[in-house]
This record gives structure tokens, sequence and C-alpha cells, in this order.
């Protein structure tokens, strides 16, 4: 969107039902609550942006399901995600990274046709440093009206997502979406209070200088990690002919940012250290709405050998290796992992 076209502000409502009215992409609920879904990222960004002053900082003195610290932030987040998806009649239950199992929408609610799952605060191991942080968020669609809502209700393959999103609170509060037809980027004007689009049909170029992985776990990659990353960094003399950058943010939401805007390659691959886990990632919260959001980008993403997309979920936190972004290096990445007789 060109700063020309700037002066007919576009708001994500006005985009909603436009995509609504207009194009048939989205029902009216979806619609909804995926306004919902914003207006409590923005709450969250307040919390944020207090930091100190707000006293958010630190640890909340518990761990989630997967056994990690949780953060004042992390609990904060979640709460606020539940109380404001809980009662508008659109939601049938939520999951997160936070809680065990899944929350279901009570009974003195109204129950939609649809199921929401987030990761409440990507990165927030940077919360206390400054940092960039955000929310990820996925939305699937409720099979089985006819009975209640379970577990196994989610367990769907994330090419099946309604729509997929994530808000990454930095230097601007920006809120980036899919809905299945491309990809959006929505500014938070801080005097408005308004999410104002200012880029749709965001496209990540097919090829790129730019790398993000974690160099410290070097020594526990798979050959076919190693040998991508060995002929990245071998530059201008190697067999790439190029020299390439490295970034590492460690924040999926801040590296996957990065790359919608100027390209590159996000790897999170599988490594020795936890031979028995496929990655450290987690699918439905992670992986499944990044690469939905990669892909309507006209990017890739892959586990290093299969589409993430198509992955069948057995349980509601699985973990995934993922390769996303420039198109040309994830078919790279994944054609040395092919190289390899399918190994890890």
């Amino acid at each position: 969107m060109s700063p020309a076209n700037r002066t007919a502000r576009i708001s994500l409502t006005r985009y909603l039902v436009e995509q609504q009215r207009e194009h048939g992409h989205i029902p009216a609920q979806l619609r909804l609550l995926i306004e919902v879904v914003a207006r409590a990222c923005k709450t969250i960004a307040i919390a944020v942006n207090k930091g100190a002053l707000g006293d958010v900082l630190g640890t909340a003195g518990s761990e989630n399901v997967q056994g990690e610290v949780q953060k004042k932030l992390d609990v904060i987040s979640n709460e606020v995600l539940i109380e404001a998806n809980e009662w508008g009649g659109h939601l049938a239950a939520m999951a997160s990274e936070e809680m065990d199992s899944i929350h279901v929408v009570p009974n003195r609610y109204p129950q939609g046709e649809y199921m929401l799952l987030f990761d409440p605060l990507d990165g927030s191991s940077n919360i206390d440093v400054n940092v960039s942080i955000g929310t990820i968020f996925s939305v699937l669609r409720k099979i089985g009206h006819a009975r209640g809502i379970a577990e196994e209700d989610f367990l769907q393959p994330g090419k099946q997502q309604a729509a997929a999103g994530y808000c990454v609170y930095g230097p601007q509060t920006t809120l980036v979406l899919t809905v299945g037809s491309g990809v959006a980027m929505f500014t938070l004007d801080r005097e408005t209070g308004s999410w104002v689009l200012t880029a749709e049909q965001v496209q990540i170029p097919e090829d790129t200088r730019e790398f993000a992985i974690n160099m410290s776990n070097l020594r526990h990659w798979a050959p076919p990690v190693r040998r991508y990353i060995d002929e990245c960094l071998a530059g201008r003399e190697g067999p790439r002919g190029k020299d390439f950058n490295m970034r590492w943010v460690a924040s999926m939401v801040a590296d996957v940012h990065r790359i919608l805007t100027r390209g590159g390659v996000f790897l999170y691959p599988w490594d020795k250290r936890e031979a028995d886990k496929p990655g450290k990632l987690r699918l439905m919260y992670e992986a499944n709405p990044m690469a939905f959001i990669v892909e309507q980008a006209g990017g890739m993403a892959t586990d290093g050998q299969r589409r993430i997309l198509d992955l069948v979920p057995g349980k509601l936190h699985e973990r995934v290796a993922v390769v996303l972004g420039s198109r040309h290096e994830v078919e790279r990445v994944t054609r040395y992992h092919a190289e390899t007789g399918g190994a890890a």
C-alpha cells in the first residue's frame, strides 16, 4: 500500500467487511471473531508497552504444560484472550500453548462454530529485555456440530485453517492476517486506537541472502541442516556464490515478520539434544498459523521433509521442526533432507 493511498485509511473492520461482502471469503461469524482477537491484542499491547510501570515483568512463579517457566505477561496475555473471546458466541472452544487442555466455552454463553488456538505471547524470553514479542493465533472450523466439543476436534491438519495471524509488539504494533486470500498487514494507530491497513497482498521474495537460526546449536544439528548452513557461511567463495547474513531474534513472530517484510529463511530444526522429539516449536500454535501465512505470501514451509500444512497432529501440544520463508531456500533445505534418505 503506497503512501499516497494511505489518505483513504482502511480499517481492519472495513477490510474484513469487504472480504465478506465483496469477495465472499469469510462468513460474518469469522469476521466478528477476528475483530475480537484484534481487540484482545490491543489490550496485550498496552500491557507490554507499560513494562515495569505496569508490574508485568518477571516470572509468574508457575510452569506451563511444556514445563517452561511462565512470565507474568504469559499469564496475563492468556487470560486476556480467553476473557475477550469466550462470551461472543463465535467459538466452541479455545486451546492455548499455556494450558494443559482445551477451554470449552461455558454453557452460559452461546457456542459458535469456530475453534481458536493461540500462543498468547511468543518470544517471552525477550520480555524483560525489551525486544519484540508477539501473539500468534489460528482459527479452525468446528466439526461434528451435533455433539459437544472435545480435544480431538482440534486435531486437524493446518490446511484446514479458516484464518491465521499474529501481532508483533515492536516499535510499531502490527497485526498480520490471512483468511486464505493473501496476507494483509495492519498497524495500530495509538492515537485513534484503530488498526489501519498498511500493506496487502504481501509477497515473500523467492530468493534471499538472509537466514535465521540459533547458531549455538550447530553441533547438535542433523547433516542436512549443517550442510545448508555451512554453504551459507562459505559465502561468495562457496558453492552458493554469494554472501549471506544471519539474523536471529529468538522470537518467532519477529523473525517471521522480518521474512514477510524483506525475505529470508527461518529454521528451527530437529536436533539431537532431544532426539526423541521431532522439533521444538508447537505445530498447532506456532508452525501451522505461520505456515499458512507464509504460503499465502508466496513462501514455503516444511518440517524439512513434508509440507507443514499437510501434517495431521496426533496431540494438542505436538512439536515439529520448522523451515519456512523464501521458496527457493526452503526447497533447497528440503532437498538436502531428501538426499539423505529422509533422515532428520
